[in-house]
């Protein structure tokens, strides 16, 4: 007879997640997804935050990649 090298937990130890705690983690990678968004998408044109053409020389491949025209 084998026996299971993990142990059986039962379906009562599972706790959904709170919805309190994971809304902080929600912000945080949605403001993620902005930032990059932006850095790939808008930075260097009229938006500029940043001055020269560095931004521009790191997301130029990641902007042919997702399709964002920077020609």
């Amino acid at each position: 007879m084998a026996h299971s090298a993990v142990p059986s937990t039962g379906a009562s130890a599972v706790t959904p997640i709170s919805l309190s705690a994971l809304a902080p983690w929600a912000l945080f990678v949605g403001v993620l997804m902005l930032v990059l968004l932006y850095l790939v998408g808008a930075e260097q044109g009229a938006t500029a935050i940043f001055q020269g053409d560095g931004i521009h020389e790191w997301m130029h491949d990641g902007r042919h990649l997702l399709g964002f025209p920077c020609h």
